[in-house]
């Protein structure tokens, strides 16, 4: 096994972050991502191979846009370790020397250091090869703030071809101090589900109101309604369902005869999901009739819940003596999710301790916290 000194590790971690950080790509359309992560697995892989021999790891594409690495230790099982590698259309204000060199694209959530822990992983787990208990699977994904590439990853069988029974993964977490690690058992983050709702009514001038059919009323009714709703089914398992875009109307003193409604629906369970949807489409319906509108209701089929596998999650625990459990899941989502339909799952959140929150033009941190997630990721892939 070869030792590599903390010090050497960050400087690694920091060229590999910054490297990222200034060519972030969106979606599925990541060729310069792509083509220096290939570099990197191939370079690594190059080196392993000269002392171990062509069968102990791979690089390889399971489907559009992604890229493996199979460190291959003959075990009957393998433990896979995930990174996205999208970045968010923003135009970058962080002002730091390294930043994106993509106009109106950025490196906003983090992923830049995702993949860099990962591809700093993937040089310590050549270096130890002889030490690892099992077979090691590194996923990079596409596409994880649009269309879900995880499910990609699950669909192309990559899983069961290598005998993977396992998947672990981070996210950077600026509410969390510099290099906590923190999950919890069960439920993590919620589904989401995108939901709008259009009413239509009868424009007629306001001193004939009873001539309309007030589709401005019907929907200011239906989202208060709503709003209790789901405020009682909260009481009973955590749910969240709220609007932030309301269009209606022609001028003030016309009934609106079209109103449209555009609200988030956050859940962790398949039922609550269910549940909700149903309910929320017949109050939609019903305050749409009261004044004689009708309603069309539509919700996206957003990500499901992540919620972590409990007897993997006792495994991990025991590994990471560290590790700080949170007392309640959270409203984000990500399509870790997907995997955990696939097979049991443990998703983690790596605190930045910044406070600059995700997704801003803004957003940055402290690049030790990169060496913090590879001591994690180091513990995870021992588990026997």
């Amino acid at each position: 096994m070869t030792q590599t000194s903390p010090a050497d590790e960050l400087t690694l971690l920091t060229r590999l972050r910054r490297d990222l950080h200034r060519i972030p790509e969106i979606d599925f359309d990541l060729p310069k991502t792509l083509d220096y992560i290939r570099t990197e697995l191939e370079m690594v892989r190059n080196e392993l191979v000269a002392r171990c021999g062509n069968d102990a790891c791979s690089v390889f594409s399971p489907c559009r846009s992604s890229l493996c690495m199979f460190f291959n230790r003959g075990s009957d099982h393998a433990t896979a370790i995930r990174s996205d590698m999208d970045a968010l259309p923003v135009a970058e204000r962080s002002g730091v020397e390294f930043a994106s060199c993509h106009e109106g694209h950025m490196h906003a959530c983090g992923h830049d250091g995702h993949m860099a822990m990962v591809l700093g992983l993937a040089h310590h787990l050549a270096d130890s090869f002889e030490d690892l208990p099992r077979s090691i699977l590194l996923v990079f994904q596409p596409a994880e703030e649009t269309t879900g590439g995880a499910q990609f990853i699950c669909e192309s069988g990559v899983f069961e071809q290598y005998g993977v029974d396992r998947i672990f993964g981070f996210h950077l977490w600026p509410d969390l101090a510099l290099g906590e690690v923190a999950s919890r058992p069960g439920p993590l983050l919620a589904a989401t589900s995108e939901a709008t709702f259009t009413f239509h009514g009868k424009a007629t001038h306001i001193a004939k109101a009873a001539d309309g059919a007030d589709s401005l009323e019907a929907g200011m009714r239906f989202v208060l309604d709503a709003y209790d709703y789901m405020a009682e089914q909260a009481k009973h398992e955590p749910c969240l369902f709220k609007c932030g875009l309301l269009q209606s109307g022609q001028a003030r003193n016309v009934i609106s005869s079209h109103t449209y409604i555009e609200g988030s629906l956050r859940t962790y369970s398949d039922a609550m999901t269910k549940g909700a949807k149903a309910r929320l489409k017949e109050l939609a319906e019903m305050h749409a009739s009261e004044p004689g509108c009708t309603c069309e209701v539509d919700f996206s089929e957003g990500y499901p819940p992540v919620v972590n596998d409990e007897a993997l999650f006792d495994v991990a625990r025991t590994a990471l003596p560290e590790l700080q459990e949170l007392p309640e899941p959270l409203l984000i989502a990500e399509d870790f999710a997907f995997y955990q339909r696939c097979l049991p799952g443990v998703f983690l959140l790596l605190g930045t301790g910044t406070g600059i929150p995700l997704h801003a033009d803004t957003f940055n941190f402290d690049e030790r916290v990169l060496a913090a997630g590879l001591e994690t990721y180091k513990k995870l892939v021992r588990i026997p």
